[in-house]
């Protein structure tokens, strides 16, 4: 088998597309509000290029929430950021789709794709209070996006603003739609800005660590309103997290991606439950558990490979427990494994690599 994407693979037919995407080929399934086709991120420098993203496909249906997560350096905001072109030069899409409601935007040029955002594509961005203006009250900033986007006047704006902030859960929204960010706390803050991303109804908001500058409680409140918004405007959601418990309770499917490849994709409770890729064995396996007392969390040995220094093959190999001579030198497709997709070599389905006995201690945690 192939070490990388053969060129017949390129134009995916129906069957193909639904597995490189995460679904059972097959199943009944709605038209995806988002799809990404061997989605390639590279940055050109003096000492060569570095490729962030290499070869990732994967979609999101209507109403669907995709967790994407894997450690730092694994390539989750990269993702976000390509499929809405905020890219820092020289960062550029050096191959692959995205397609938004079945139209192709990434190769639209800066000005074509500038209305889409806020209006087809949401962003919530990690801390709040820096994605808001602190010269502007809510209001102000709420009637503008809106404005922007949709044929309202100013009095039809500040009610649509009203309405935003009741549905997020904004006490008393008429005292505080004149308020400026600085008087909510982080939480209000936070839904704020999650009013901001649906103002102008868009089919697809990313989420990019939208929980991590909130306490446990809050974080609960702000997940279970993303989930139940965007279950309610039928919008498709990309969740970039670090965190597995965050999957668990708010994701439809995960991604696990790892050096820039998309490596386990599949329902979140398989995955979760039953990982089949090593290294998403490991991830689980490190979050601490309450059935069984451990000495000692298990720990993914060795760290992230810098771009420059990717290794051939599995990009996972020097860190994996099973690998073997072809993991070195040959890089695996994503292949079914379980209820899922697993990038491995063990799930060859024509020739797959015996696995060695695993490491001790490392059991698979349940997330609830």
């Amino acid at each position: 088998m192939s070490s990388t994407p053969s060129s017949d693979n390129q134009h995916l037919d129906q069957h193909d597309a639904a597995a490189a995407a995460g679904h059972e080929p097959g199943a009944e399934e709605q038209e995806p509000v988002l799809s990404v086709r061997h989605l390639r991120v590279e940055f050109p420098t003096r000492h060569g290029t570095l490729v962030a993203l290499d070869d990732v496909s994967f979609d999101i249906a209507p109403g669907e929430v995709l967790g994407v997560v894997g450690e730092s350096g694994a390539g989750k905001s990269m993702t976000g950021n390509a499929v809405i072109q905020l890219l820092e030069p020289p960062g550029h899409i050096a191959a692959g789709e995205v397609h938004l409601s079945g139209k192709r935007i990434d190769d639209l040029p800066e000005e074509r794709f500038v209305p889409l955002r806020g209006r087809h594509i949401g962003m919530i961005f990690q801390d709040p209070l820096t994605s808001l203006n602190p010269l502007f009250s809510v209001g102000d900033q709420l009637i503008e996006t809106i404005r922007t986007h949709l044929p309202m006047n100013e009095r039809q704006a500040r009610e649509e603003a009203l309405k935003l902030l009741r549905e997020v859960g904004i006490p008393a929204p008429e005292n505080r739609i004149d308020s400026y960010p600085h008087q909510f706390s982080g939480g209000m803050r936070q839904r704020v800005v999650i009013a901001l991303a649906l103002a102008a109804r868009p089919e697809f908001i990313i989420a990019d660590e939208p929980t991590t500058a909130l306490d446990v409680s809050v974080q609960a409140q702000i997940l279970a309103l993303l989930k139940r918004l965007c279950a309610d405007h039928g919008t498709a959601v990309m969740l970039v997290t670090h965190d597995m418990g965050v999957i668990a309770e708010t994701a439809d499917r995960v991604a696990v991606m790892y050096a820039g490849r998309l490596i386990e994709i599949g329902p979140v409770e398989e995955v979760i439950r039953n990982p089949q890729h090593p290294y998403t064995r490991g991830l689980m396996a490190s979050i601490p558990g309450i059935a069984k007392r451990l000495e000692r969390l298990y720990q993914i040995e060795g760290s992230m490979p810098r771009l420059a220094a990717i290794p051939a093959g599995c990009a996972f190999n020097p860190r994996c427990p099973h690998a073997q001579e072809r993991c070195r030198t040959q890089r695996p497709d994503l292949l079914p494994a379980g209820g899922s997709r697993a990038a491995c070599w063990l799930h060859d389905p024509v020739d797959p690599l015996p696995p060695r006995q695993d490491v001790e201690g490392q059991e698979t945690s349940h997330v609830r």
